[in-house]
């Protein structure tokens, strides 16, 4: 008879799959609205092990909006900007925050439930800031790069140029339904964001 090997534990896949699930979670009922029952079940997990893992709901919380940074700014350093020219990158940029907050709507929706709870959670990470950081040191060069062959101001600030791109996204599709109603326009069309996009 043939020996039957026990199955192995993956702590890393199990930690991933929560991670997957509790994204769904959050992304569809908010922190409050968010079951641990339901994460762990959507994960194919106890609740023990879940809590083993991340702690509690608020820690779980933190890690998935830790994930989602990770993401996006793994995202944005494949974009290799600094080897483009200065105002090609900030092209690249714009279209990029772009596409992958369509992408990415849960980003959108996480974000939107942090600052409900006006950044509680992430005002606890030790990692948030240095994941961060190298975006804006790199714009900083691309503006320096630019500043210097003529093609933008010298006093341009890195931080209030993001701020002002991711917001440019942001904001549009944040509250897509309510702009739709209000001006009478479906602003959902593709037509209607390739104009976005343009603009």
């Amino acid at each position: 008879m043939a020996k039957v090997d026990k199955p192995t534990r993956d702590p890393e896949r199990t930690r991933a799959r929560i991670l997957v699930a509790a994204l769904a979670e959050f992304a569809s009922q908010g922190f409050a609205g968010a079951r641990v029952d339901a994460i762990a079940a959507a994960a194919g997990v106890n609740k023990r092990m879940l809590y083993h893992y991340y702690g509690n709901k608020e820690a779980l919380f933190l890690a998935v909006l830790e994930q989602a940074y990770a993401e996006i700014r793994a995202a944005e350093g494949a974009l290799r900007l600094a080897d483009l020219r200065p105002d090609e990158a900030i092209r690249a940029l714009v279209r990029f925050t772009w596409d992958y907050y369509l992408a990415h709507p849960e980003f959108i929706t996480l974000l939107n439930n942090e600052n409900l709870h006006r950044a509680a959670h992430l005002g606890r990470s030790t990692r948030i800031r240095a994941m961060n950081s190298p975006l804006i040191d790199t714009l900083r060069a691309v503006l320096r790069r630019g500043a210097d062959e003529g093609l933008f101001r010298a006093s341009i600030d890195p931080l209030e140029l993001y701020i002002s791109i991711a917001a440019l996204s942001y904001f549009y599709l944040s509250n897509n339904a309510t702009l739709s109603t209000v001006f009478s326009r479906d602003l959902t069309s593709p037509a209607a964001r390739r104009k976005r996009l343009a603009h």
